[in-house]
């Protein structure tokens, strides 16, 4: 589906100037039809994690987010909330020559990351009106800005050809109408999450939050994504490792006899089996299965079986009634003293604690 209407350029006209204090610009785009949460949900984890971080070091880096427009006016959210952007471009002229398009920046550098929301309903009349902002989205891939579309907002970065021949998700309910309107973007609807370089997909609000806990674990460390993850996403149910499609690297590796072995330690988490008889069974020795293991995964086959253990019990501790005890054994450790202090380890809770959370959340 190709954009109408000829402009030769634009620039910024910054409506609410805040002072250059941050080193990670964030801009999220706002137009009408937009899902509130897709702008509220991101800015509020980010600004979270940059909080928790900065307890322990006021050094770390800091945020400046805003709120881009097209058009100088206040937008009307689905919910009936009015969102004010902070800035927004203007269209220009070039004397001479009416069909270039050149593409210029007023006052401000390009964000380091785009976050392109959600919308209500069909996306196409929308998109018919922002063309300012698709062709702004192309300069900001171009000057080297992350981009991460969410939902039917994925359509804005498939208009601007920059998902051409690249891997995409969206809204599943905006699929087939996807397919038709973008036959060059390599779809992926089974997929939640998408990466190609630095365009990312969500197909789903949970998904951007797993994304935006990526990017504040990359950005203030781990400690700081699970803090976040707990107060804002504890309904998600597998990291962001593990569900997205990855350009280049469905499989993640070649090696056919770990992806068995990964396979076999997923259906089997309850097992007692040492990694010296896992070996045996699978006709290798330990040695070996411990050096291909760490060099296909990048982990230990020991620290990948307890990850899994872990996020299988947090499973069991938000939507069972099932004791502590009970989940630990599920999970393969008869030792319940063990469990907690490894659960502790990674989740910085204890399991009682974080069932605690979780149904406070859910339940409240």
């Amino acid at each position: 589906m190709a954009t109408s209407g000829a402009f030769i350029g634009f620039s910024r006209v910054i409506t609410n100037i805040q002072p250059e204090i941050s080193t990670l610009s964030v801009s999220l785009l706002v137009y009408q039809h937009v899902l509130a949460t897709s702008l509220t949900l991101p800015l509020e984890m980010l600004l979270a994690g940059e909080a928790y971080a900065r307890r322990y070091d006021k050094s770390v880096t800091r945020l400046n987010t805003q709120l881009l427009g097209q058009f100088p006016k206040a937008i009307k959210s689905r919910a009936g909330i009015h969102i004010v952007p902070d800035s927004y471009l203007v269209a220009e002229t070039t004397e001479g020559d009416a069909n270039h398009l050149s593409v210029k920046v007023a006052d401000e550098e390009f964000p380091d990351i785009v976050i392109v929301p959600s919308m209500w309903r069909n996306p196409r009349p929308i998109l018919k009106q922002h063309n300012i902002l698709i062709a702004w989205l192309k300069k900001c891939w171009q000057q080297g800005s992350t981009l991460i579309g969410v939902g039917t907002g994925v359509c804005f970065l498939a208009e601007s050809g920059l998902l051409d021949n690249h891997s995409a998700t969206t809204h599943w309910h905006y699929v087939e109408q996807f397919k038709r309107d973008y036959p060059k973007v390599d779809l992926k609807p089974d997929f939640f999450i998408t990466q190609s370089e630095r365009i990312y997909c969500a197909a789903s609000l949970n998904s951007l939050a797993d994304i935006i806990v990526h990017i504040i674990a990359q950005t203030y460390g781990r400690a700081a994504a699970q803090n976040v993850e707990r107060n804002f996403s504890h309904e998600i149910r597998k990291p962001y490792e593990e569900q997205r499609y990855l350009e280049g690297a469905v499989d993640r590796h070649a090696d056919e006899l770990i992806a068995q072995i990964q396979f076999w330690l997923r259906t089997n988490l309850s097992s007692e089996v040492s990694i010296s008889e896992l070996a045996q069974q699978f006709g290798v020795s330990q040695r070996s299965l411990t050096r291909r293991f760490k060099a296909a995964t990048g982990v230990r086959a020991t620290q990948y079986w307890q990850q899994l253990r872990i996020e299988s019990a947090k499973e069991l501790l938000a939507a069972s009634n099932l004791s502590i005890q009970e989940i630990s054994f599920q999970v393969g450790y008869q030792d319940q003293g063990h469990f907690t202090r490894l659960f502790k380890k990674y989740i910085d809770q204890t399991p009682k604690d974080y069932r605690a959370m979780v149904r406070k959340k859910l339940f409240s």
